[in-house]
């Protein structure tokens, strides 16, 4: 039996839910657009974060019935190494940063002092402080919108290259520093109804020193912290609290920048339970209190190579378990690939040296924490990192030899892979997914989307825009990757959330009502949360997965259910703000519905 059209499935389906169950429920209307020979079919979710929270599930895939159970141990299977799907030709820009907003609109920038871009500000727009040309009247930022596979130009004011970023619990993006006339400004983007009348807003207070690759991460009382920076010794908040206005020194940056190579930047940071932050630099990390300005803990070095800018690796803190039982979870940080001291003054010469192949995983939570190595199946430097609704980690992006930098890199990795964090078989957890055939090296970024996919583009390994007359021009196009939990013959195991009950709240119950795509008694069920990231150079800023407990779950008709699992505990294990939540049925993951936390 096979149904070509999944929308008449959903529409029978439903026939028959709520012949049997009377649930009320809306959903958002979706709309096709032409838009580059693009046809746009994925679905948008609605956001309400304060009553019920509503969310529509897409049916732009076919759906294949089976007959068997296993959800991703399918043969031959076209999809069971994942699939890439190009979005767009050319976006006129490159792909340099991103954030997903809980409008399922993605912001993406470049930089402004590339000169002229391949996409024209609205008429009438233009700059005239740009450094590399006189008068700029083209976009260096975009606004994606994922239902759609459409963008809008966005006008930036002072250059954004190399800069950071960090959603504040309102949704807005707080977005710091940049490059000479950016490199101590801060911007904000900010979601509205009415797309056409959301753009930029530069504010007039500045950062107290400059911020070039530096790191923010969101904090529990809704504030950003901004640490280091291209000779940025130190850390500092927005808003000032105006209790500790100015900057904070932080030694630690300093000892861990390499002569000439530096190899310090875009420093690792992640939020812990108890409230204190965790950051990477180089080979060494640490736990820092920032309220009272003193570093709590020191871990010892990780193996081998350098792991962060430029030799970057790519790093996640893995996905934390929350035990109504357990007083605190477990917190492990993972760190991949990476370059050999040496390697950026080496690709000055032309010489290229192998990547790092090693990751290193540290329990940072353990009395007497060590590294616990693992090789990938291949070396990697500049790649991504990114947590999926499963709790597996996709690395993709980045090159086998040489390291971040200007024409500092040659052979792209194609093939993203697969780690399974909790295989007890090391042999087996990673596994190698379908390449691409868009090489994706200095200045590329991805960040997960709503539906699963992962949003992958940018690739920018030369001064300004040169599409010609070098091994890997600059890439303005814009792709997806499907990994293999969204194979149509998983359809039947995909979860549909029709319902969350809102709001809400740390440390409280609440329930999602989801439909499977037939009936069948809902097994291996797991609701995961997660925070969207600022992605830009190999690292994802404020990327963070929750794995709830689940404390019920009930069958409310022939093809609805209802689980109920408990809230975050608190602010500190997750920080106010918006995050997607998932329900994984048997490793597939359906489409995610927004909460916000208060």
């Amino acid at each position: 039996m096979e149904f070509k059209n999944q929308s008449f499935y959903f529409l029978f389906a439903l026939f028959l839910l709520f012949s049997t169950f009377p649930l009320s429920f809306s959903s958002s209307s979706s709309s096709s657009k032409q838009n580059g020979g693009v046809r746009k079919s994925h679905r948008q979710s609605s956001s309400l974060p304060n009553s019920i929270i509503q969310s529509s599930f897409s049916t732009s895939f076919d759906f294949k019935f089976s007959g068997q159970a296993g959800p991703l141990d399918q043969k031959n299977s076209d999809h069971r190494n994942g699939k890439w799907i190009l979005l767009q030709k050319s976006i006129g820009v490159s792909a340099m940063h991103m954030q997903l907003l809980h409008n399922n609109k993605v912001v993406i920038f470049d930089r402004t002092d590339f000169g002229a871009s391949n996409l024209s500000l609205p008429q009438g727009q233009c700059r005239y402080n740009d450094e590399a040309i006189g008068v700029d009247c083209t976009a260096h930022s975009i606004l994606y919108d994922v239902a759609t596979n459409t963008y809008r130009p966005l006008m930036v004011h002072t250059d954004v290259w190399c800069s950071s970023g960090a959603v504040n619990p309102n949704g807005t993006l707080i977005q710091t520093g940049g490059y000479h006339a950016g490199e101590r400004k801060i911007r904000l983007f900010s979601p509205c109804n009415n797309d056409e009348h959301c753009d930029w807003t530069e504010l007039p207070q500045n950062l107290t020193v400059k911020r070039w690759y530096a790191s923010d991460h969101i904090l529990p009382d809704g504030r950003v912290i901004i640490v280091g920076g291209r000779r940025a010794f130190s850390y500092e908040f927005f808003p000032q609290n105006s209790q500790n206005n100015g900057i904070f020194y932080l030694p630690f940056l300093k000892e861990t920048t390499d002569p000439k190579e530096e190899n310090n930047l875009y420093p690792f940071l992640y939020l812990l339970p108890d409230g204190n932050i965790y950051i990477f630099a180089n080979q060494r990390s640490i736990v820092l209190d920032y309220v009272n300005n003193k570093i709590i803990r020191e871990f010892p070095p990780i193996p081998g190579e350098k792991r962060t800018y430029p030799a970057t690796g790519s790093s996640v803190m893995l996905p934390m378990k929350l035990v109504s039982s357990a007083s605190s979870p477990v917190v492990e940080v993972m760190v991949c690939g990476g370059a050999n001291g040496g390697a950026f003054t080496q690709a000055e010469k032309s010489v290229f040296l192998p990547a790092s192949r090693t990751c290193g995983r540290m329990r940072i939570t353990d009395p007497d924490p060590v590294w616990v190595m693992e090789d990938m199946p291949m070396g990697r430097v500049m790649s991504d990192m990114l947590l999926l609704p499963t709790g597996d980690v996709i690395i993709l992006n980045g090159a086998l030899k040489g390291t971040a930098g200007w024409e500092s890199a040659i052979d792209p990795v194609l093939n993203p892979v697969l780690y399974k964090p909790n295989e007890p078989d090391p042999s087996k957890r990673f596994t190698v997914l379908k390449p691409s055939n868009i090489p994706r090296m200095y200045h590329s970024a991805a960040t997960l989307l709503p539906d699963g996919r992962i949003l992958v583009g940018g690739s920018n390994p030369h001064i300004r825009y040169n599409f010609t007359g070098v091994q890997y021009p600059t890439e303005l196009s814009l792709e997806a990757f499907r990994p293999p939990y969204l194979a149509p013959e998983h359809s039947h195991l995909r979860p549909s959330i029709l319902t969350v009950e809102g709001p809400v709240s740390h440390g409280q119950k609440f329930s999602i009502t989801f439909t499977l795509g037939f009936y069948q008694p809902a097994k291996e069920l797991v609701v995961s949360m997660i925070a969207p990231s600022f992605t830009t150079h190999s690292f994802a800023m404020n990327q963070r997965l929750l794995i709830l407990d689940v404390v019920q779950v009930q069958r409310l008709s022939l093809f609805a259910q209802k689980i109920t699992v408990c809230a975050p505990p608190s602010r500190n294990i997750a920080p106010p703000g918006y995050y997607m939540v998932f329900v994984v049925h048997r490793g597939v993951p359906g489409h995610s519905s927004w909460i916000r936390m208060q």
